[in-house]
């Protein structure tokens, strides 16, 4: 692993969420120092940490380490969304698609 590509990267899936390192610690279950020393190159993730950080950011680990460009292919919320799709009406699948389109919008320019 690229620790330039996984430190550029998690930092700014840490930014996209509007989480500070603090916060990001708290959810993943770390130390803020190791997501401070993760970002700044010092220490590379275990695999476990790696794992930790791609659930509460919602990427892929292989869009953190620079596997993939795609950054939420997965992760515990999207598994739920597909888990749940199947269960879904056409028409609760279409208003949930313009929802998240809604919250998108949102997000870009600048909402929480």
């Amino acid at each position: 692993m690229s620790s330039k590509i996984f430190s550029i990267r998690l930092r700014k899936a840490r930014e996209r969420r509007n989480l500070k390192q603090s916060e990001l610690a708290e959810r993943a279950g770390l130390q803020a120092a190791a997501v401070s020393h993760f970002e700044t190159g010092r220490r590379a993730p275990s695999f476990d940490n790696l794992r930790r950080l791609a659930d509460t950011l919602n990427v892929t680990t292989d869009y953190l380490i620079g596997r993939a460009e795609d950054p939420v292919s997965s992760g515990p919320n999207i598994d739920k969304l597909f888990r749940n799709a199947g269960e879904m009406s056409e028409a609760d699948l279409e208003a949930l698609a313009d929802f998240a389109e809604i919250l998108a919008t949102k997000n870009k320019k600048g909402g929480s």
